[in-house]
């Protein structure tokens, strides 16, 4: 029996390699752990997304996205959504309002240069994540 300890990463695609790491890094505050060379060139790189979780990005030009693709969204955690949602847009990044689930955490989304969804998630002391308990999805 196999027990998966984590998340290990999400890899995505991106059309920009350089505005995908910016937005990450400059918008997300994520570091870049370390790039992938090939002949000598940058084609991808790992971005720190705490603990020993990471967001893999390839440079794929031709890549499309679609709510058919395989990986819907990533999620990400945040201590405060109101003060992510106030970052967001000073930098200038569309931003939904905050949402409050029904699994008790709050959310917003936003997209990344690509257009990859990435939903921000703020737990609360309800959150169904840590009390269990099934919820009624009110989406």
């Amino acid at each position: 029996m196999i027990k998966v300890k984590q998340l290990a990463h999400v890899c995505i695609f991106a059309h920009d390699l350089e505005a995908t790491r910016r937005f990450y890094s400059d918008v997300l505050g994520m570091d870049t752990r370390f790039n992938f060379l090939r002949d000598g060139r940058i084609f991808g790189f790992y971005l720190d997304c705490g603990g020993r979780s990471h967001v893999e990005v390839f440079e794929k030009s031709e890549a499309r996205y679609s709510e058919a693709n395989q990986i819907n969204h990533l999620c990400l955690e945040v201590e405060d959504i109101d003060a992510a949602i106030a970052h967001f847009r000073s930098k200038g990044v569309e931003v939904t309002p905050k949402k409050f689930a029904c699994d008790d955490t709050y959310q917003a989304w936003v997209r990344d240069p690509n257009g990859v969804k990435i939903e921000l998630f703020e737990y609360t002391d309800r959150s169904a994540q840590f009390t269990g308990g099934d919820r009624i999805a009110d989406w």
